[in-house]
């Protein structure tokens, strides 16, 4: 098979716990280094945590696997300092279709309003994700990278993990302060404590077809009810980097997995597509089923969970990588405050329960997308089929079709930690939403609102001119912080420059002003992860400091 990848191989270094013949420390170990495992460990280093990455292999990922990396996920991955490298490299779109046959029946757009940095989607192959996540994590002198390092046994204490390491040197002990667990659907150390995971399996199969080929086919997200070329089955097509396209084939449940994986197989599938005449090499196949399941709880005592060892969901709707990075960019904050005594440990608890909701979201829209895709009774697909034939003439019909719900946002509407509304807002931009972008004019940074926002708490007060805000205002901004937790005061203003080192953005397009429903003197207070904490008509210190409180589990 055709390779457009070289993988890179990680040498095994002796680590001082064997070159000395002792047990190490550390404050932060992460477990796993794939994209959920480093996103933790380079979110907690770049923000001063030492912290090391333990890995069983010696290479990235091998085969394109999670490819589809959404808006939201790319936000946070800018606030890593890599993000740019995604995009640059990917493949971004926005749009998806879906056909009955050979026709369309409906299609959606993942960015319909403009003046949003981001794509809705760009699709990266999995090894480029974690090779740039790599790079990214080596230019971090307190991120420590270990490879052929398999964790044998975990005991969990009060105040710290023991792990033991089996290494081609030789196994090894270590100690640390907390253990972040992000070694994959499979996890070994959930199952070495012996801990829960329930759901459901589908019985299913699906062919993963990595297909090298020059196509001028639009960077659109096609998928295929009942394909001429695949009839009674559904097929998925993404482009990828590299003129690499992922194809997805539906198999049925009696499909044989090893059989199905021949080229001599996969093949001719692939050419009663595209057509005899189209040239194309095939790069990378597998078969898979999957799952929809989770744990009841994702923190235990100095135990974390993230990413497919806490929770797992089908491909369908990209939910599964996206999903994780916004685990450890909801935990990274909380951690970093109990570690720093700013915080109660109960303030994890709510790690668990707000990605406990989010994974609730993402298994029922996983389940129902599964069950439209792959009808298990005559019934089922009786309907599945009338819905698909009406979506193409009747619009109440369109918003039935399901072939995959793509990843949004976790909105943490009913998390403990908002302080609700006492004052009228119009808008989406509620306590527990994620935080909207808009273009905006800075004389530092970049010229987008979130690239202004988060790894901090901060209070974004509007102005019509900022040059104009008074001694009173000036003082209450910049005297909010509270129990030793920094809040940074960040002004937009239609014109003008708040001054005395409060920074400033130009709302200059309206747009922040918009979506945010701001009036002179509107108040919002952001969490490090960027998701509103409250929000006022008028700047009140009290109410802010109550808030942080509030926000930080010390209420």
């Amino acid at each position: 098979m055709q390779s457009t990848y070289t993988y890179p191989k990680f040498d095994f270094v002796t680590p001082p716990e064997l070159a000395q013949g002792r047990s190490g420390h550390y404050p932060v170990v992460v477990v796993g280094a794939g994209p959920v495992g480093l996103s933790a460990a380079i979110d907690l280093a770049q923000q001063g945590t030492p912290v090391l990455v333990i890995d069983h292999d010696d290479s990235v990922s091998v085969g394109s696997r999670a490819i589809c990396f959404a808006k939201r996920a790319l936000e946070v991955l800018d606030r890593m300092g890599c993000g740019d490298k995604f995009v640059d490299k990917g493949v971004s779109w926005d749009v998806g279709r879906t056909f009955l046959h050979e026709d369309e029946v409906f299609s959606f757009n993942l960015r319909p309003e403009p003046d949003h940095h981001r794509p809705g989607m760009v699709n990266l192959q999995q090894y480029y994700v974690e090779d740039y996540l790599l790079q990214r994590a080596r230019q971090l002198p307190n991120l420590e990278l270990r490879f052929l390092s398999n964790v044998i046994s975990v005991v969990p204490g009060q105040t710290q993990a023991t792990v033991r390491v089996e290494t081609p040197e030789g196994p090894y002990s270590l100690t640390t302060d907390w253990l972040i667990v992000a070694d994959g659907a499979g996890s070994r150390i959930r199952a070495m404590l012996g801990l829960d995971i329930e759901g459901k399996i589908f019985m299913d199969r699906f062919l993963i077809a990595d297909v090298v080929m020059k196509a001028d086919y639009p960077t659109e997200r096609w998928f295929w009810f009942d394909p001429p070329f695949h009839p009674n089955q559904s097929v998925l097509l993404h482009r990828q980097a590299d003129n690499v396209w992922r194809i997805d084939f539906q198999l049925g449940w009696q499909a044989d997995p090893v059989e199905e994986k021949k080229p001599e197989n996969v093949i001719p599938r692939i050419k009663a597509m595209l057509g005899d005449e189209r040239e194309f090499e095939l790069e990378w196949v597998s078969v898979y089923t999957f799952q929809c399941r989770r744990m009841n709880r994702f923190n235990h005592g100095r135990v974390l969970f993230v990413g497919d060892a806490a929770h797992q969901v089908s491909p369908f709707g990209a939910r599964g990588a996206n999903s994780g990075i916004q685990d450890t960019d909801n935990l990274v904050w909380k951690l970093r405050l109990v570690m720093d005594g700013k915080a109660p440990a109960t303030l994890l608890d709510t790690y668990s329960d707000e990605r406990g909701l989010a994974a609730e979201e993402n298994i029922l829209n996983s389940t129902r997308s599964t069950d439209f895709i792959t009808p298990k009774s005559a019934v089922s697909k009786t309907f599945r089929n009338a819905v698909l034939e009406l979506a193409e003439h009747y619009p109440f019909a369109r918003a039935l079709v399901n072939s995959g719900r793509l990843s949004v946002p976790s909105w943490l509407v009913d998390s403990r930690l908002n302080t609700p509304d006492v004052d009228a807002f119009a808008g989406d931009m509620i306590p527990g939403a994620p935080m909207a972008d808009a273009p905006v004019l800075a004389t530092e940074g970049g010229q987008w609102l979130l690239q202004h926002t988060g790894n901090r708490f901060q209070a974004l007060y509007f102005a019509d001119d900022a040059g104009a805000i008074d001694a009173a205002t000036v003082q209450c901004l910049t005297s909010l912080s509270d129990r030793g937790i920094a809040v940074e005061p960040l002004v937009v203003a239609r014109r003008g420059s708040a001054g005395h080192g409060i920074a400033t953005l130009i709302d200059a397009k309206g747009r922040v002003a918009e979506r945010y429903d701001l009036q002179p003197g509107s108040t919002y207070l952001i969490r490090p992860d960027q998701h509103v904490a409250g929000r006022w008509r008028a700047l009140d210190a009290a109410k802010i400091r109550a808030a942080l409180a509030r926000a930080t589990g010390n209420a």
